[in-house]
């Protein structure tokens, strides 16, 4: 039945509400927040970059041309790099709030259309999130690059190849980073063991803390989280303390050497072995991607405050200090002695040490945590195999688990920990990657500044060649030690990038497969009202990629099973390439056919980092989505999306958490009849069922009046939704078809279907009750 009820407003936050600024308190709390989870891994790099610089091509000389030379690089990378570029320039190219390697991408395809999504529509352009951007045409240049884009699939694959090596590099770094930054910390206990036995204590004690960093992960970042700030400001405290009592006890000139006049006087003097070394001075600025790829958990202004005013003071004087010290120290015993703690007074080190530890603790969980939204990112874009992902905070969306991958970094990062044993060859396999992305990030952002924010192209030049130029002279000195260890971000970066192309080349043949042999809408209206089927009590929701037409597995179906519910819904749960998607824009409902064939269409949005409503929320709103249809096309204001190619009228409907104008549904079990003599509210009797079951029941406001003939068709939803709902599932098996090249055949039948066997279903398919769901199987033949 359905029951009258008031129009209430219900309070929830909207995009379209005004919002306050930020307050200065609020601002200030984040960039304390951020401290722990961005800047752990940039903050850790004192231990490893003076010991990597001077590993082999460089040696510390009585003139100190090399010490200063180095500091000077240091100073000016730091300089130059995290503070100009990122903090004044690539945080402002965020994605809706997101940031990251795939939000540049995601903002590009919005704004070319370059997108590789295959059952994107015109209606997704219509989302809030498309139009914040205010996207406008360029002109000029800007056009004809916009164009040029558009037209040539090859540039969109490569753009597509761009953003996937730079996530690529991103998982070799979640690799590298913990192994560089707990080894790094824990080689403090050299200092008191001696030369000989160190090296069996170092690794052991590092890939014990290793196992252990990686067993907290299924516990959650919010649950450990409020140690990290502490942690990274006590460990800032250290450095920069520790650099001020070196520059004033050892070498209060020390600044001198800040100059740019010393970076020429170091390459003068070193050349070949100054350039290599520049290798090691690279990894300086490890972690800086982390501030526009966490940007999403905090604010802008919060990053720039954390970093300007505390990071950046407090890494420039543990330089400095460690600097200092090294001028007025000449004899090394040995090549390991040139670490960082060598300049830690003896007093302290064992409390340093402890510091140090937990501190590259705290940057290696960052990259790991950023390593696996970036997996879910390119999970929902159709870029990696679907994995399980499970949200560890209820209150925190980006804060996710993801067992396989966990395990797979923990393997990856002990292998690398045990097998090179010493910080020289992973410092080099971990700079590659680090450059990597960053010239990735130049590259994409330069496009931005086109495609995006309408500059002009000079300018996007300018900045390609200054910054690309800098990074490429890192990028090189990284790439001649090749074989010292910088081999293994790209094996690592070759496989994962194996892996994504294949498994999003299998997706989209299996989708254009999909298209090709979809089944026209007349042989659908030929059937007539009952599809030339018996129909039974109950919803069928039937799950396709396709948002447009009939997918071949429904005819498959009713080919050996002419017998079907009496209310269908084809159900296509998507991904569109912006961040979120609004609660109240969440479904896109269109019919099918004549209003007595009772065939829907209602396709579910996402953005790459939403959430997935769980099993009762999913249905409950998917059932009030096309009973809110229902009602719009019986009512007066009757508004909607038409697609022009396929005569089908879309209207977008929102969740019943967002819509306090719209049908509400209630399921219990209790008697009508008791109900009708305690309210007050006016209610329309609509005979029921007499065989008992879980009754369902419609909230339907006052205003606007439905006709006669919605009210029948909202009655027989909601019978059909108590008598159950079924779900249909295609599972498919692909297969070359004959006469595919031996790559193809290769690609298709062996790589792809190992990954499909061995990939996650659908995380939306997962919550479907088992016992309501019915696969139905397929050979796609692409």
């Amino acid at each position: 039945m359905f029951l009258r009820r008031p129009v209430m407003d219900i309070e929830g936050w909207s995009p379209d509400n005004p919002i306050k600024r930020e307050s200065w308190r609020t601002i200030l709390t984040l960039a304390y927040q951020s401290l722990g989870v961005v800047y752990g891994d940039l903050s850790t790099s004192p231990l490893y970059v003076y010991k990597s610089t001077f590993a082999e091509d460089i040696q510390h000389s009585e003139s100190n041309e090399e010490i200063y030379g180095v500091l000077s690089f240091v100073f000016w990378t730091l300089t130059l790099i995290p503070l100009l570029k990122y903090v004044f320039i690539v945080l402002r190219a965020d994605d809706n709030g997101e940031g990251g390697t795939f939000a540049l991408y995601s903002l590009l395809c919005r704004h070319a259309r370059v997108s590789t999504l295959p059952n994107g529509q015109l209606a997704d352009e219509e989302l809030y999130e498309y139009k914040r951007d205010g996207i406008s045409s360029a002109g000029g240049l800007g056009l004809s690059l916009r164009s040029t884009l558009e037209k040539h699939r090859l540039l969109q694959k490569l753009l597509l190849a761009l953003a996937l090596l730079g996530t690529c590099m991103v998982i070799g770094d979640g690799v590298l980073t913990p192994a560089i930054s707990v080894f790094s910390a824990v080689s403090g206990i050299e200092l008191v063991v001696s030369k000989h036995h160190h090296q069996y204590v170092e690794v052991p004690v590092a890939c014990i803390i290793l196992v252990f960093l990686f067993y907290l992960q299924h516990y959650g970042t919010h649950r450990i989280g409020f140690l990290f700030a502490p942690v990274v400001i006590a460990w800032l405290f250290c450095i920069s303390a520790i650099g001020v009592y070196n520059i004033f006890h050892w070498n209060p000139h020390v600044y001198q050497a800040l100059s740019p006049y010393y970076m020429y006087k170091f390459l003068k003097k070193t050349q070949r072995g100054g350039w290599m070394s520049l290798g090691g001075i690279l990894l300086c600025i490890t972690g800086s991607e982390a501030m526009f790829a966490d940007l999403g958990h905090f604010s802008q202004m919060s990053i720039k405050i954390a970093f300007t005013f505390v990071v950046y003071p407090s890494l420039i004087l543990a330089y400095m200090g460690q600097a200092a010290y090294l001028s007025k120290h000449h004899i090394i015993a040995s090549d390991y002695r040139i670490g960082f703690y060598e300049s830690v007074p003896e007093k302290i080190r064992w409390p340093v040490l402890a510091i140090a530890i937990l501190a590259a603790v705290v940057g290696s969980q960052a990259i790991i945590t950023g390593t696996f939204s970036i997996i879910k990112q390119c999970s929902a874009l159709g870029c990696f195999p679907r994995v399980r992902i499970i949200h560890t905070s209820s209150k925190i969306c980006g804060q996710i688990y993801i067992p396989e991958i966990n395990w797979t970094l923990m393997l990856l990062c002990l292998a690398v920990t045990i097998g090179f044993r010493d910080t020289k060859h992973i410092s080099n396999a971990s700079g590659l990657a680090v450059i990597t992305v960053m010239l990735v990030t130049t590259c994409l952002m330069s496009l931005v500044i086109v495609l995006c924010w309408h500059r002009s192209v000079f300018l996007a030049v300018c900045f390609m060649l200054f910054f690309g130029s800098i990074e490429v002279l890192y990028f090189s000195a990284s790439l001649i030690k090749f074989l010292d260890g910088a081999w293994v971000p790209v094996a690592l970066s070759f496989i994962f990038l194996i892996i994504m192309y294949v498994w999003h080349y299998g997706t989209l043949k299996k989708y254009e497969f999909d298209v090709e042999n979809k089944v026209p809408i007349n042989w659908l209206l030929s059937l007539g009202p009952n599809l030339g089927i018996v129909r039974v009590r109950g919803i069928g929701l039937i799950h396709t990629e396709l948002v447009s037409g009939i997918p071949a597995i429904f005819s498959h179906f009713l080919t050996n099973l002419p017998a079907f519910h009496q209310v269908l819904v084809f159900l296509c749960v998507k991904y569109v390439p912006v961040p979120h998607v609004r609660p109240e824009e969440r479904f896109l409902v269109g019919r099918i056919g004549p209003k007595d064939y009772r065939v829907y269409r209602c396709i579910a949005r996402y953005g790459y980092r939403d959430i997935q409503m769980d099993e009762m929320m999913f249905e409950n709103d998917l059932v009030c989505s096309i009973a809110e249809f229902i009602r719009s096309e019986g009512s007066e204001c009757n508004g909607g999306l038409e697609d022009h190619e396929n005569e089908e009228r879309m209207t977008v409907i929102g969740t019943t958490s967002t819509n306090s104008k719209g049908i509400r549904m209630c399921e219990d079990n209790k008697d009508f009849l008791s109900e009708e003599a305690t309210s007050t509210t006016k209610l329309t009797e609509i005979s029921s069922p007499e065989v008992p079951r879980k009754r369902v029941r419609f909230l339907v406001p006052e205003s606007p009046q439905i006709n006669v003939n919605a009210r029948a068709e909202l009655k027989e939803l909601m019978e059909a939704r108590e008598a159950g709902m079924a779900f249909i599932l295609g599972h498919c098996y692909v297969k070359a078809k004959t006469g595919s090249s031996l790559i193809k055949r290769i690609v298709i039948n062996t790589c792809y279907d190992f990954l499909r066997r061995n990939s996650r279903g659908p995380a939306y398919a997962l919550c479907f009750p088992r016992a309501s769901t019915l696969e139905v199987g397929m050979v796609y033949h692409v």
